[in-house]
Order: C-alpha cells, then sequence, then structure tokens
C-alpha cells in the first residue's frame, strides 16, 4: 500500500480547516490546535484515518464491488474524474441527483434512454431522416444527460461503497447511502459532521492539492485491491486446471489398471492349459 508521509500532508495544506466560528464540535477529536482564528487539523489522526479507509477500500474492491465517487465541487471534479476513469469505477462530478441510490431503477431507465439516444446518433440514415430542429433537441437532450449520468453508463447495480469529498455539500449522497447501508468513506473538514461517515478522513476538502492528495491515496488502495483480486483469479484457474489434470491422470491410471488385469485374464487360462500339457 503506497504510504502517505506526514510531510506530504503538510505540503499539501491537509491540516487547514475552516474559521473557527464555523465548525462542528463533533470534529473535536481530530482538531489538534487553533491559530489566527482557524481550526488546525491533526494529521496524525489523518494518516491513521487513510490507512484504516485504505485497508477497508482495498477488500471492497478486491471481492468484486464498484466504489462510485462523489465530488461535485469545482476543484475536486477534474482529479476525481481522472482517477476514477483510471480504475474503471463510477462517478458523480456534476450534480448529484436525488434518488441516485434509493431510486435505481428510474436512473437505470434514464441510463437506457441515454444508450439509446447514442445508438440512434450512430445510425446515420435514421438520424439524418430528422429535422434539424429535432437533431437539435436530440443532441442536446444527449449532452444533459451525459453529463449528468455519463459516470455511472456502465453501472448495473448499486456500488458497494462511497467515497465522497466534502460530505457537507454531498450530504443528500450520504444520506441515501445510509438508509441502503452502504459504506461512506469521505474527506471531513472542520465543518463537517463525522458521524454520518464509516470512514472519516479529517483534511482540508477545499483545496485542491490536499484533495489530490487524499484522492489518490484512496485511488491506489483500489489499484492494489484490482490487482489483488486479478491474482486471485489467475491463482484459482491454475488450480482448478492442476486439478483437473490430476483427475484426468487418476483416470488413465485406473483405465490402465483396468486394461492389464483384463489381459491377465486372457492369459491365465492358457497358461494353465500349458501347464497341463507339461504335466501329462
Amino acid at each position: 500500500m503506497a504510504q502517505v508521509e506526514y510531510k506530504d500532508l503538510l505540503d499539501a495544506g491537509v491540516h487547514f480547516g475552516h474559521l473557527t466560528r464555523k465548525w462542528d464540535p463533533r470534529m473535536a477529536p481530530y482538531i489538534f490546535m487553533e491559530k489566527n482564528g482557524i481550526h488546525i487539523i491533526d494529521l496524525n489522526k489523518t494518516l491513521a484515518s487513510i490507512d484504516e479507509a485504505a485497508a477497508a477500500m482495498k477488500g471492497i474492491v478486491r471481492s468484486g464491488r464498484k466504489v462510485m465517487f462523489v465530488a461535485t465541487k469545482k476543484q475536486a471534479q477534474e482529479i476525481v474524474t481522472e482517477e476514477a476513469r483510471r480504475l474503471k469505477m463510477p462517478y458523480v462530478t456534476d450534480r448529484w441527483l436525488g434518488g441516485m441510490l434509493t431510486n435505481f431503477a428510474t436512473i437505470r431507465k434514464s441510463l437506457k434512454k441515454m444508450q439509446g439516444i447514442e445508438k440512434m446518433m450512430k445510425d446515420e440514415a435514421t438520424y439524418k431522416s430528422l429535422a434539424k430542429r429535432e437533431r437539435l433537441t436530440v443532441y442536446r437532450e444527449k449532452e444533459k444527460l451525459e453529463r449528468v449520468l455519463g459516470g455511472i453508463a456502465d453501472l448495473t447495480r448499486l456500488p458497494a461503497a462511497l467515497f465522497i469529498v466534502d460530505v457537507k455539500r454531498e450530504h443528500i449522497a450520504v444520506a441515501e447511502a445510509k438508509r441502503l447501508g452502504i459504506p461512506v468513506f469521505a474527506m471531513c473538514d472542520t465543518n463537517s459532521n463525522p458521524s454520518d461517515v464509516d470512514y472519516p478522513i479529517p483534511a482540508n476538502d477545499d483545496a485542491y492539492k490536499s484533495i489530490r492528495l487524499i484522492t489518490l491515496a484512496i485511488g491506489k488502495a483500489i489499484e492494489e485491491g484490482l490487482l489483488e483480486r486479478k491474482q486471485d483469479k489467475d491463482d484459482q484457474r491454475l488450480q482448478e486446471e492442476e486439478e483437473a489434470k490430476r483427475a484426468e491422470d487418476v483416470k488413465a491410471a485406473k483405465a490402465e489398471g483396468e486394461t492389464t488385469v483384463d489381459a491377465e485374464e486372457e492369459i491365465s487360462p492358457v497358461v494353465a492349459e500349458e501347464a497341463e500339457e507339461q504335466e501329462d
């Protein structure tokens, strides 16, 4: 697992919280001190939280399930989108649609609609037969659906976990996950409520460098989980091949043994007859 150093967190400004008057008292265990009217996050707690979250995340991914990335704030969109695409994981970076988890069946209908529009647009004969105004309407609808749902286009079932940047901003996503019992991994600033999150990571969720560092750390854990899953599959396949080969060898040996017994049974009467003739 990629180790995040204390210095890395310091350089990225992970320790800078919000103004003291904007804090959430439930974040008190993760706050180190107050300086110039700003709360300073305890980076030792952050390091411990990253390790705990990364280990849990790796276990989820190793079992073959998906993790959804959620980050709709401007400074987080780019890095979260890149990392989710690299890992082939679903993501939401435009806006969270209410019911994206709790009303997943309806979301699936919208995804099918988007796929239908894409299929129609690829069929040039059908698409060009539409009036110019209709083509423009279809194109705009496709753009809108792609912007909002493009990141979850390949999602066929509910994700096993959520990784969220800024739980206060994404409170609807957190509430839906909590209702469905989906574990939430999230960056929690000093104005957040960590009790709503299963794996809170106390960190500055406004600075690009801070968001990038934490997201890449989680991404690395997911990547390791994927590699371990691939290794498990390869080991299982080799084991199955060895067992199949062993079974074939046993079968072949058994068949050879039966052939030898049959041959002995055929030879025995002849040998007996020759022995009787010699006695005479």
